[in-house]
């Protein structure tokens, strides 16, 4: 059970922080997101590894935690899409931020490998 976030010292936020985006999975969602509105499947594809059933408690959590709007119409099949709220959409520059490094830390860091960090 997750720990609510009003629950978290003032002198930690970054445990707030965590427990919102933590997970392997959070943040690449709200990256696909970040352009714009897109129904499941079309999150499916672009997160090939990620399963249908994880996939959907993921989008649960963002849109209990005030960071992913889902919105059904009412057809036939039904269609559901999901976009960022104004609240995920703060998160920008840090995504960007954080793609960046993990791109570098990609590149160049090897487990066990200190030595290649400069």
């Amino acid at each position: 059970m997750r720990t609510r976030t009003e629950e978290n010292p003032d002198y930690c936020a970054i445990e707030s922080a965590m427990e919102v985006l933590g997970g392997r999975w959070k943040l690449a969602i709200l990256k696909q997101l970040t352009p714009g509105t897109l129904r499941f499947g079309e999150l499916g594809r672009a997160l090939p590894a990620i399963t249908p059933r994880m996939l959907t408690r993921q989008l649960r959590e963002l849109e209990t935690d005030g960071l992913v709007t889902r919105t059904v119409y009412r057809e036939v099949p039904p269609r559901v899409e999901y976009t960022l709220t104004d609240a995920a959409h703060r998160l920008d520059a840090i995504m960007s931020q954080l793609d960046t490094w993990g791109r570098w830390y990609r590149d160049t860091v090897r487990p066990g490998d200190a030595e290649r960090v400069t």
